[in-house]
């Protein structure tokens, strides 16, 4: 891995996840102006629309999309991605946003590289470092004061936002971790498009967006597009494409510019107001997130040591 790469990999992440950023605010604008909006139909349409826009592109662009249902390993990989990926990441989000806001669903959401560092250490046996553990302790006393307000005997925020806030922050590791076992073969138009196709059919049984009857003015219509192109066609290409070039503990680090993004335009466009143990909170997140990248050298090193053993 060079440091060029690497850059490339850091300012594909964190663009990438800018724009979701922006997308949980459009998302959340669409929520407030329209109450007959569900999270169902609004992820079904994000993710049928955009898989179909990828796989598309992948098919004009010669990189032969179909090819990935010709090894079972590489089709269950793309099922399992869309299923435990990309519903979890998406849905449970916008949930989070639907009974919230936008910046507090995003705040959440970015404890998911705490749960890939777990992963490590539990499968990949990278023991946590001191700043690793400091970090941990920091995040938990960030939530705590987001959750309570400094009130431990009371919620400051409804449960059902840290329930949906929750899973979405699990489905930022997986979304992370599956994946990256094919990226490097398929690519990442092929594996995003149909994580994001499967992922959205499969939605489509539970509840049949067709069926769901919703008046959407032109506004509101350009807000969709916003969210389908810009908030899920390029994030999910670029972050996906970021893998190749850096860990995914380093990718996730870059979600920090997403609840920025979020706060920043919920408190400019929507006038939401967020109180001083939030900005704390969150504050004391990111940071402990941020902390994760001091192990990033060492993790690398320590996965490429494992490689090289096993194929010697």
């Amino acid at each position: 891995m060079t440091q060029q790469n690497h850059l490339r990999g850091v300012l594909l992440a964190s663009s990438a996840c800018i724009l979701w950023g922006i997308s949980g605010v459009a998302a959340s604008t669409l929520f407030i102006n329209n109450p007959h909006l569900t999270a169902m139909w609004l992820t079904q349409v994000r993710m049928i629309s955009a898989g179909l826009i990828l796989l598309v592109w992948g098919m004009v662009a010669g990189k032969h999309p179909f090819k990935i249902w010709h090894h079972r390993h590489a089709a269950w990989t793309a099922v399992s991605y869309g299923l435990l990926g990309l519903i979890p990441v998406q849905l449970c989000y916008f949930e989070a946003v639907r009974v919230g806001n936008a910046p507090i669903a995003t705040i959440i959401q970015f404890l998911g590289p705490f749960i890939i560092s777990i992963y490590y250490f539990l499968f990949k046996h990278v023991t946590p470092s001191r700043i690793e553990l400091i970090g941990m302790i920091m995040a938990f006393i960030g939530t705590l004061l987001i959750v309570t307000h400094g009130h431990l005997n009371s919620l400051a925020i409804s449960p059902v936002i840290l329930f949906w806030g929750g899973l979405s922050a699990i489905g930022v590791a997986t979304n992370t971790l599956i994946p990256r076992t094919i990226l490097p073969k398929y690519g990442a138009l092929t594996v995003t498009g149909w994580g994001l196709l499967i992922a959205g059919l499969l939605l489509t049984l539970l509840q049949p967006m067709w069926r769901v009857h919703l008046t959407i003015t032109w506004p509101q219509l350009g807000l969709l597009i916003v969210i389908i192109l810009l908030g899920t066609v390029a994030p999910f290409l670029m972050f996906a494409r970021s893998l190749s070039d850096i860990l995914p503990t380093t990718a996730s680090l870059m979600d920090a510019f997403e609840p920025l993004a979020a706060t920043v335009f919920s408190i400019t466009f929507l006038n939401v107001q967020l109180t001083s143990f939030d900005f704390i909170g969150g504050l004391l997140i990111i940071l402990a997130v941020m902390a994760l990248s001091l192990n990033t050298h060492k993790m690398l090193h320590f996965l490429r040591r494992r490689r090289a053993h096993s194929s010697s």
